[in-house]
């Protein structure tokens, strides 16, 4: 109410625009559907997570302490890991674990090197006299939380650190659990890292958000975690970044009837594994891929070691939908904008360019999500729960700020001057309108200059 009419002609007129583009979905049906919702499941930890976050801020490394013994039921001699404990995991990397993890360091860091070689500082002088442009400056200092979980996820490490010293961040700290696997630290190492810690959950993340006695606060805070750690990472964000809200992790297959029910099984559940949480599904054109895809989850489960976790992500959280046509599968697979999302179709790369809304996106039937989980470059930490409809997946650019600049010599004042005076006496800003205007009585004076 009251909104001026130039604004609200501003506003209306692309909303006007954006009527057209809307796109309603085609009927669909479930051979499978969810029985539980992973983002309601996690509701009731934000007190206590409040709790954790306020004794770290009060009581520092003490509080870490507690924290560790009733948590982790640990009690580390000191919470950094020296250099001589880096060297020693090291060096205890089995051969073929090294090369393997130097691999995925190189393949990781290649990638990043070349997305960081298209962000570019920007000088334009789009009026005469008036001087516009950016800068790409790395964020100062930065802590990476390294998952402990069920299983040594190499890789995890390697996914936010590298990345880091690529955009030349100044310091780069980790955090994992006091009982992280031995091979974690090492890779830490291998990746880069400054410093290393032993703390875990959202201590951790209470700890780098606002300092401790031994760790450092860090500008911007990245990595996954668990339903505490993410909700730490919520709870702390505003004076210090986060990279995301990661939830539980997600993969979908769009397949139509060339798809194979064997494959596409496979995969799912090698996400599944992941968490019991885990979100997996299949959208589909065709209903004997489905049912035959339903089926072939539960015999490949009856032999798979790690059912006791894919097993219940499968039943509580998987699904496989039926819908009409590719026009529908689309306009679902936006909807639900899955972390991880495979294109099992006849023209995989043709349906590729009319996806918009995913994490990463993995092409044809070749494009196992397990190779960028682990070591073919892009990286894997991405957008869950429908964020993958507004931002991307970890990448270089997200540990540099771009800052903008500008400059303007007496010919740039006269050009903007007179429009800025009367928009600022149209806003009723009086003291906007006398700096605007200020400058105009230098114009005399002001020298015309290079840049």
């Amino acid at each position: 109410p009251g909104l001026h009419p130039v604004a609200g002609a501003t506003i209306l007129e692309p909303c006007k625009r954006l009527q057209g583009s809307i796109v309603q979905m085609s009927a669909h049906f479930h051979l499978k559907a969810p029985v539980r919702n992973a983002v309601s499941d996690t509701d009731a930890l934000a007190g206590t997570v409040r709790d954790i976050l306020a004794a770290v801020r009060a009581r520092g490394d003490a509080a870490l302490a507690e924290f560790s013994a009733k948590f982790d039921r640990a009690a580390p001699a000191s919470l950094e890991v020296s250099q001589s404990e880096r060297e020693a995991a090291v060096a205890a990397l089995e051969p073929q674990a090294r090369a393997d993890a130097e691999f995925a360091i190189a393949r990781v860091r290649d990638f990043a090197q070349a997305q960081h070689a298209t962000m570019l500082p920007l000088e334009v002088e789009p009026l005469p006299g008036l001087h516009l442009g950016h800068r790409v400056i790395p964020i100062g200092r930065v802590g990476c939380y390294v998952p402990g979980g069920r299983y040594p996820l190499l890789s995890a490490p390697v996914m936010t650190i590298v990345p880091a010293k690529v955009a030349g961040c100044a310091e780069v700290i980790a955090c994992l659990p006091p009982g992280a696997h031995p091979a974690m630290i090492a890779v830490c190492h291998l990746s880069g890292a400054d410093r290393i810690f032993r703390v875990g959950g959202a201590q951790a993340i209470a700890a780098m958000a606002y300092g401790t006695e031994t760790i450092p606060a860090v500008d911007k805070i990245f990595g996954p975690g668990n339903a505490f750690v993410n909700e730490a990472k919520r709870q702390v964000f505003g004076p210090v970044g986060i990279d995301q809200l990661a939830g539980p992790s997600e993969i979908y297959v769009l397949a139509d009837e060339t798809g194979n029910a064997a494959t596409i099984a496979t995969d799912l559940l090698a996400q599944a594994e992941h968490d019991v949480r885990t979100r997996v599904g299949l959208i589909t054109t065709d209903r004997a891929l489905g049912e035959a895809t339903l089926a072939e989850v539960e015999r490949q489960l009856a032999t798979l070691s790690t059912a006791d976790v894919a097993g219940p992500a499968w039943r509580d959280y998987g699904e496989i939908v039926v819908v009409e046509d590719e026009a529908a599968m689309i306009a679902l697979s936006d909807q639900v904008a899955a972390e991880h999302l495979q294109v099992h179709t006849r023209d995989p790369h043709g349906l590729a360019k009319r996806l918009s809304c995913y994490g990463s996106l993995f092409i044809g039937p070749m494009a196992s999500v397990v190779y960028s989980d682990k070591c073919c470059g892009t990286n894997h930490t991405l957008p869950t729960m429908g964020a993958g409809r507004y931002t991307g997946g970890l990448w270089v650019g997200s540990y540099v700020k771009v800052c903008t600049h500008q400059w303007l010599d007496a010919r740039g004042v006269a050009a903007v001057a007179p429009s800025a005076v009367r928009q600022s006496a149209r806003e009723g800003l009086e003291g906007h309108r006398r700096a605007a205007a200020l400058r105009q009585t230098w114009n005399e004076t002001i020298p015309v200059r290079a840049a």
